[in-house]
């Protein structure tokens, strides 16, 4: 029986694909990058066929640095960035419209009216979430208004929504499959996570035409096949990119929580088989399904951490490289009571303010790029505790142990501080590519490489863990002055 996993991770900036064995080692790797557009303030689109086109070659760039053929491959498993939306036909399969990124705000103002009309309640009982212009509804509405005629060729039954999970799938089988899984499905705000289904009550209220979306399955399961490889290979998971990481920190257990530090900071806890909603601005949204059973976690999103460091690079041009982030940073012993709030695009959990901007408090002709890089850096793990702090108020928990994954990850010195700042211990994993690694197993498991869970929690093992360092009292003070910058940084772009 083959006994690899060909795991496809669709992310945000690049498309990369992982040849997994059965122990879950990497045999190969390999990414390509696309192109990012921005055609207004506040708008991020990506070329659909770009993204696919990217993630077919490295596919099969992938396999054959494994030395692999198709027939050799036991399953795919598909991760992606969520929330992403695309409208295209079906009888062409071409997209109407770029993709609308997940970190786009141009509905900002049509979620502010469902704000308004008194919809905030009903929605998080439905869905789990906020309204906001991050997740995949407003979107798709904005879609229908804007693109000619398509209301009412949606209405006639002629196109299909789906976020990147659902696009790729119809690509992979030459439109064959047009579904999603539930942890994608529950990051649309269209989809009742108590119920498990489609929610009527919300297609019907913003006049979402059924047709449009695609079937719910399970996170792990054999689908059909993708027909576009040399010989046919099972498709046998589905994962959004946070809860493919969660799967892949072996958090399978109420109560484990990871932190994925990559564009942006996103953070889960493992709540269950019991949704849990949140009374401090954090999203409920589906962990798994498998077996026809859902599990929840409590989910909050930082939307700019690798982002942040990303600009240092790319605009400030203060470092040649993202990695060297840490050098500069461990130039100065701190940042001189400097401060730095990365609402590029607004600030997501617990705030959820899309009107919030970059601010950068503190400055004196004595700063230097060595204080912003450090302050950057304090950013991601100021940002990652207010969410952390969030989350135990939510579910009446003491935070003890956080496990942790994504490039940002790498650094000691960003992981350190998160340890000091929440007083936590944090566990950095022998594998980093939790993601990926994690749909592998998804995958591996509905293959029969995996016979069950157990086969599973041996395959995680801590390669570093950083104990908390500063005082209970420092921390605080210092994370006091961080909720000051923020509060400073919000609604500076209503004016």
């Amino acid at each position: 029986m083959a006994k690899h996993i060909l795991a496809l991770d669709q992310g945000t900036t690049s498309s990369r694909a992982l040849v997994v064995n059965e122990h879950a080692a990497i045999q190969a790797t390999a990414e390509r990058e696309f192109k990012q557009f921005f055609p207004q303030a506040g708008w991020v689109e990506h070329d659909p066929e770009e993204i696919w086109a990217s993630q077919y070659a490295v596919a099969l760039e992938a396999m054959a640095k494994a030395n692999l053929k198709a027939s050799d491959i036991a399953a795919i498993g598909i991760t992606n960035q969520r929330e992403t939306t695309i409208l295209w036909d079906r009888s062409t399969g071409k997209p109407l419209y770029p993709a609308i990124v997940w970190q786009d705000r141009r509905t900002t103002e049509q979620c502010k009216q469902l704000i308004a009309e008194g919809l905030s309640e009903w929605f998080q009982q439905k869905t789990g979430l906020v309204i906001d212009p991050y997740f995949s509804l407003t979107k798709l509405l904005w879609l229908l208004e804007h693109i000619p005629n398509a209301r009412a060729r949606a209405e006639a039954g002629e196109l299909a929504f789906g976020t990147i999970d659902t696009w790729l799938v119809w690509k992979l089988t030459q439109g064959a499959l047009h579904i999603t899984d539930a942890t994608n499905a529950s990051r649309t705000l269209m989809f009742n996570i108590c119920e498990g289904n489609w929610d009527s009550d919300i297609l019907s209220r913003l006049q979402v035409p059924p047709s449009l979306l695609p079937t719910v399955v399970d996170s792990s399961a054999m689908y059909g096949e993708a027909s576009v490889f040399p010989s046919p290979i099972p498709i046998g998971a589905i994962a959004g990119d946070q809860q493919a990481a969660l799967f892949g920190q072996g958090c399978f257990h109420q109560g484990q929580i990871k932190a994925t530090y990559g564009t942006g900071c996103f953070i889960l806890l493992h709540t269950g088989n019991k949704p849990v909603f949140s009374r401090h601005q954090l999203v409920t949204t589906v962990a798994l399904r498998r077996n026809q059973q859902l599990h929840y976690a409590l989910e909050g999103s930082v939307f700019n951490a690798g982002a942040a460091i990303q600009w240092l690079r790319d605009q400030l041009k203060i470092i040649p490289t993202s990695a060297d982030v840490d050098h500069l940073a461990a130039s100065v012993p701190s940042t001189d009571d400097v401060y730095f709030v990365p609402a590029f695009t607004g600030l997501g959990a617990p705030h959820w303010d899309p009107h919030a901007r970059g601010t950068l408090l503190g400055l004196t002709r004595g700063t230097s790029p060595g204080h912003i890089a450090r302050a950057t850096l304090e950013s991601i793990a100021f940002q990652a505790t207010d969410v952390l702090e969030a989350m135990a108020l939510d579910a009446n928990l003491a935070l003890t142990e956080l496990r942790v994954d994504g490039k940002a990850a790498n650094s000691d010195l960003l992981m350190q501080l998160q340890a000091d700042l929440t007083g936590a211990r944090v566990l950095r994993p022998t594998q980093r590519e939790l993601t990926a690694v994690g749909v592998a197993q998804l995958a591996g498991l509905s293959a029969g490489v995996w016979q069950s869970l157990d086969d599973l929690h041996g395959l995680w093992r801590p390669e570093k863990t950083f104990e908390p360092q500063l005082s209970k009292e420092a921390a605080i003070k210092r994370l006091e002055r961080w909720k000051e910058a923020v509060e400073r940084s919000k609604g500076w772009a209503i004016a």
